[in-house]
């Protein structure tokens, strides 16, 4: 009886051609497991593929909710952004796909989780940090980085299927290189390449609108929020996944969450790429509009420095860390009085504040007016002043006095 490897199974040419190449080099019995983040059409035909290529076995795990609820939500709660442009959606799916794909090879008694990841980018790190450190007895096999594996275009993998007896309908023709899951959609390649280019907008975007093309007239939106945690669209409760989902329709319609980043990956080099986040833009706006109104000075100082620092652990792939879970720890805390609603109207790329209200807003009208009110008297500002400047004023002194005496 083979031994057997786990392949993490997108359908694409790639993780194709994986099946007959491990089959060859290692003899492996290969389980194919596909992860469903919300990949939509991109499922389509998947088993019909993997077992025409050789595969014994095909899982497609439907991970939609547990992705939404427990790794794009502390996501949101925290108003991660990495590099203050990107919204972490590829970032955020791998420890799902990197649990799953555990799961799977522990039910197969599998030695070894194999993954299509190329030398250069994130992924590896993310998916091997996840598997390492929730089993790491179990062999990972990375194709693109070993000398064996010897086919560095669409042409080369195409031919190697074709030695193989597996003729399936990929094309030689060169496309963007793209994510996609609920949260997202990632181009990489042809003219993305050169900083230098315009992003061909007609040709990438698969999502949504650019805000030139969109509706002349704006829409409103109004969501409400429970400790952090939406729960309702335009008056309808929904679960987070169906409230991303419909948020993508509207936002894509808009024109919103286009974003052309030039950005460091983990390994050291810079890349360039324009995301489609058309939900999750709005979802992370709409939190924020709320926090702002509830969160305390200090708290929402702190809370922004661990925003970054949440956003750095989740795209270096450290999500199963106790950084990770004493992080997030700090995070939920600060969301148990962020309830409440925000309205906002989505006209041609923008993202309109509309009123945001809520039961634990610390905005004090009294105190905000410029009439004066029982809870703050202007004459107190005058020692506040004094010595919150006192290091100012004595420092000015003491460089007077230097002066003087040159």
């Amino acid at each position: 009886m083979k031994e057997k490897v786990v392949l993490a199974y997108s359908g694409g040419l790639d993780t194709t051609a994986i099946i007959p190449w491990l089959k060859e080099h290692y003899d492996y019995d290969v389980i194919c497991c596909c992860i469903n983040c919300g990949q939509g059409e991109e499922l389509d035909g998947l088993e019909e593929r993997a077992k025409l290529s050789g595969a014994s076995k095909l899982y497609i795990e439907d991970v939609v909710d547990e992705f939404c609820d427990d790794y794009v939500v502390p996501c949101v709660q925290a108003n991660a952004i990495y590099e203050d442009k990107y919204l972490l959606g590829t970032s955020m799916a791998r420890p799902v796909i990197a649990k799953r794909l555990v799961e799977v090879a522990r039910k197969e008694n599998a030695v070894a989780i194999c993954h299509g990841a190329t030398g250069k980018g994130n992924d590896q790190i993310r998916f091997e940090l996840g598997i390492k450190a929730l089993a790491p007895d179990i062999k990972i096999i990375a194709p693109w980085r070993l000398d064996t594996w010897q086919m560095d275009s669409r042409e080369a993998e195409i031919a190697y299927c074709e030695k193989h007896g597996i003729h399936l309908p990929f094309s030689t023709d060169s496309s963007y290189s793209r994510d996609r899951n609920l949260w997202h959609i990632s181009h990489e390649g042809l003219e993305l390449e050169d900083p230098a280019n315009e992003p061909n907008y007609e040709h990438l975007l698969v999502l949504g609108t650019t805000p030139e093309k969109a509706p002349n007239e704006g829409e409103y939106v109004t969501m409400q929020f429970e400790k952090g945690v939406p729960v309702s669209l335009n008056g309808k409760k929904m679960k987070v996944s169906e409230i991303i989902t419909e948020l993508n329709e509207l936002g894509g319609k808009h024109g919103v969450g286009i974003i052309d980043i030039v950005e460091n990956r983990v390994v050291g080099m810079k890349s360039r790429g324009v995301y489609e986040t058309p939900g999750g833009t709005i979802l992370m706006e709409a939190h924020q509009q709320l926090e702002e109104l509830i969160l305390d000075r200090d708290t929402y100082a702190m809370k922004k420095d661990m925003a970054n620092k949440f956003a750095q652990i989740v795209y270096e792939g450290k999500w199963f860390t106790p950084l990770r879970e004493a992080v997030q720890a700090f995070i939920q805390t600060t969301q148990e009085y962020v309830t409440g609603e925000v309205k906002f109207k989505l006209y041609k790329g923008n993202i309109i504040k509309a009123g945001t209200t809520s039961p634990y807003s610390l905005y004090n009208e009294s105190l905000a007016s410029f009439t004066t009110g029982d809870l703050y008297d202007h004459h107190d500002a005058d020692g506040f002043i004094n010595l919150f400047g006192l290091s100012l004023k004595v420092r000015a002194m003491k460089m007077a006095e230097a002066e003087k005496n040159k």
